[in-house]
């Protein structure tokens, strides 16, 4: 009887075990599912469905950059537990699986899964005896010897940043990797979730204004029962609700409050642009916070990342912008379960 593809994926999903073994187990099995699925877990491939409950959480990140930083890739694997990502099993499988994508450029891990790479990986599973999940990975390659690349690695290895710069030549380029090394340990440690406030969606935006306002209101509270100078209240959050409408209205604003304080209009042009730069800065709040161009430069605090990394551009002749970023930490967005355990013995008892 001819094996489908169709059917190598029920059996997949049956048993999860990768899509190789599974077509192999129905060609010797003459295509009867019952008997596939019974022959994979005779040779223990499909132990990981029973695994397929609980939550794998903990784990690290693997980055491995080409000699020349003209290629980067980051990997995200989990495990269960925190022990058995200190296994030197796992982590020969963490190291084994970034230079696999590295070296392949899978598509996404269901690609992956289903070479003999794939087959491999289930087999180091089975091994280690926990549940352990390829989650995400990224490459980022240099279109031409302009574009800079360069990574980092937190010494816990479960944070992992590549940073991607295009510059105006190889020369610029070949100058700026030390800065974007710097910039992917100032990602590391502030924690971007986009490159600009420009990939800001405008909802989410929306629905974080009111309440980061708020937040504002509250800690001045605090700070007025302390007897220590107030933070300005922001009218928004984000450069991308401040229309040239908004700044004009803005500008007129500090023009108005000069003139009744009586400042000559002679000196204006001197003031209003420090003055206009200020509420820019009260009223992006959530840029500084969550974009990684907008936020305030770790090792400069008088710079953005932006600002920063132009300024080591010309410093070396060029000009640089940071096009690309990826920030892998460990079981990020990963809601942990948390496991009762006298009512789960009291329940088997029962």
């Amino acid at each position: 009887m001819e094996v489908t593809a169709a059917m190598v994926k029920d059996l997949r999903a049956a048993t999860d075990a990768p899509m190789m073994d599974c077509k192999k187990a129905l060609v010797e099995c003459n295509a009867d599912m019952e008997k596939a699925t019974a022959w994979l877990k005779e040779r223990g491939i499909a132990q990981s469905a029973k695994k397929a409950d609980r939550v794998a959480a903990e784990g690290l990140v693997g980055l491995k950059i080409a000699d020349d930083f003209s290629k980067a890739t980051v990997v995200e694997i989990n495990s269960e537990t925190d022990f058995v990502a200190q296994n030197e099993g796992f982590k020969n499988l963490v190291l084994k699986t970034t230079e696999e994508i590295y070296s392949t450029s899978p598509a996404d891990v269901e690609s992956l899964k289903a070479t003999s790479f794939g087959t491999y990986f289930s087999e180091a599973v089975i091994k280690i005896g926990e549940k352990i999940e390829l989650r995400r990975f990224k490459t980022i390659k240099a279109d031409d010897d302009t574009v800079a690349i360069n990574g980092y690695i937190h010494s816990n290895n479960r944070i992992a940043v590549i940073v991607a710069a295009k510059c105006d030549s190889k020369k610029t380029a070949d100058a700026l990797r030390p800065m974007l090394k710097n910039v992917a340990m100032h990602a590391s440690a502030m924690k971007p979730k986009t490159l600009s406030y420009k990939d800001f969606d405008m909802d989410f935006v929306t629905s974080e204004t009111v309440g980061r306002i708020e937040a504002i209101k509250k800690e001045n509270e605090e700070l007025a029962r302390l007897k220590k100078p107030l933070i300005n209240v922001p009218k928004y959050i984000s450069m991308c609700q401040l229309t040239k409408d908004v700044l004009a209205q803005a500008e007129a604003d500090i023009k108005e409050l000069l003139k009744s304080q009586n400042k000559p209009e002679a000196i204006w042009d001197k003031i209003v642009p420090g003055q206009l730069a200020r509420f820019i800065d009260d009223n992006t709040t959530l840029d500084k916070e969550l974009a990684l161009l907008d936020q305030t430069y770790v090792l400069n605090d008088k710079m953005t990342v932006a600002q920063a990394v132009e300024a080591a551009a010309k410093e070396a002749g060029g000009t640089a912008e940071i096009v690309d970023f990826v920030r892998l930490e460990v079981g990020e967005g990963i809601e942990k379960k948390v496991d009762d355990f006298a009512a789960e013995v009291a329940a088997q008892m029962g």
